[in-house]
């Protein structure tokens, strides 16, 4: 088994993480277009606890919060992007999620220690009721970078 995981064996390896001691980090996004903000996200997160999942956002979802032309890199090429990045462990593609109660379930199964943020996340709010059915932290792990977002990225490439 790689670092590409879906959601039944990220919670059979969580479980297993967990009753070894080891402190679970989960971490998440789009992370359509990798940029410094993003590595400085997932390298803080990892610094929080011994394992470092990340949830990676479907590529309809993306849709839905990014626009029509979004994301620019299909799921399984995030995936495989992110795979190489030696301060993450395991990546879970996320399915489409519609309700909240879905990525709550997933993260119930989970049940890291620490969900990781940054300053100024829309989505905090729910990052902290979550962590409150599961008795974890929500720590913010970076300001966000400035000048450093895929949006920004692509705005500039397509005024060329």
């Amino acid at each position: 088994m790689g670092k590409i995981i879906n959601p039944p064996q990220a919670t059979q390896i969580s479980n297993k993480l967990k009753s070894g001691g080891k402190k679970i980090v989960l971490a998440g996004g789009c992370f359509d277009i990798l940029h410094a903000g993003h590595i400085a996200y997932l390298t803080n997160a990892k610094k929080e606890g011994d394992v470092l999942f990340v949830f990676l956002e479907s590529d309809e979802n993306i849709k839905k919060i990014k626009g029509p032309n979004r994301p620019i890199n299909a799921q399984k090429d995030r995936a495989l992007i992110l795979s190489n990045l030696q301060m993450v462990d395991y990546i879970i593609p996320l399915p489409v999620f519609k309700k909240d109660k879905d990525y709550d379930g997933l993260v119930i199964s989970l049940k890291p220690a620490i969900i990781a943020t940054t300053k100024g996340d829309s989505s905090k709010t729910h990052k902290e009721r979550q962590s409150r059915l599961i008795g974890a932290r929500v720590v913010e792990v970076v300001e966000t970078v400035s000048n450093s977002s895929t949006t920004r990225l692509v705005n500039i490439l397509n005024e060329l």
